[in-house]
């Protein structure tokens, strides 16, 4: 397909398309003679993907990069892309908040050995992000008690479960390691999305005023 059928297809205007290719996130199209390029479905598919990271994740154009790159490797370990993945959505998530602070990060780190989850997770990006919530609960006039923290980490140790059996339930590495992205990435926002119906649900449920 021609740039103005890959425009049509993906819903991304030519000149994003081609923006894309300058920064290196989309392969550039095939040269077939003159002034035609070809692209192919490989091209819409990975422009799907470019603009869920980029409109949903909200991921910088520079996070994005990192994350195809890592994509782009066949021989990377899962875990190592699920780590890449992982940075880019916490840079995009946490860029303005203050680093957290002792006291919290040794609430986290407290949590982590109460629940039962592995030792390098004290190392995860998740550990600063949890312990930057702590602080703005605490700063808002709210100390979480240890059982609201418990009860979050058995819904994440739940949901990592179900990220997890998806990603096992496919037999191509390639498609492993981009489902493991996409869910990383895109997960937070059905996370939050199922979270604000759950608890109207909830509310509704127990007739709080």
């Amino acid at each position: 397909m021609i740039i103005s059928e890959l425009a049509s297809t993906s819903g991304t205007p030519a000149a994003t398309i081609k923006f894309y290719v300058r920064e290196g996130l989309l392969p550039a199209g095939e040269r077939v003679g003159g002034n035609r390029t070809e692209y192919t479905e490989e091209h819409a598919h990975r422009l799907r993907l470019i603009r869920a990271m980029l409109e949903v994740g909200r991921l910088s154009i520079g996070s994005i990069g990192q994350v195809l790159a890592a994509l782009d490797r066949p021989d990377a370990p899962i875990a190592e892309t699920f780590e890449v993945a992982q940075r880019a959505l916490a840079r995009s998530t946490a860029s303005d908040t203050s680093a957290p602070s002792a006291r919290a990060l040794d609430r986290v780190d407290a949590l982590i050995d109460r629940v039962g989850w592995a030792a390098d997770c004290h190392d995860n990006v998740g550990r600063g992000i949890a312990a930057q919530a702590v602080d703005a609960f605490a700063n808002a006039g709210y100390e979480l008690p240890d059982s609201y923290l418990d009860a979050y980490a058995d819904a994440a140790q739940r949901v990592a479960s179900a990220d997890l059996t998806a990603v096992g339930e496919l037999a191509d590495p390639s498609d492993m390691a981009e489902l493991m992205v996409v869910g990383t990435v895109l997960g937070d926002s059905l996370s939050l999305g199922l979270r604000r119906i759950a608890q109207a649900h909830v509310t509704s449920e127990r007739r709080l005023p």
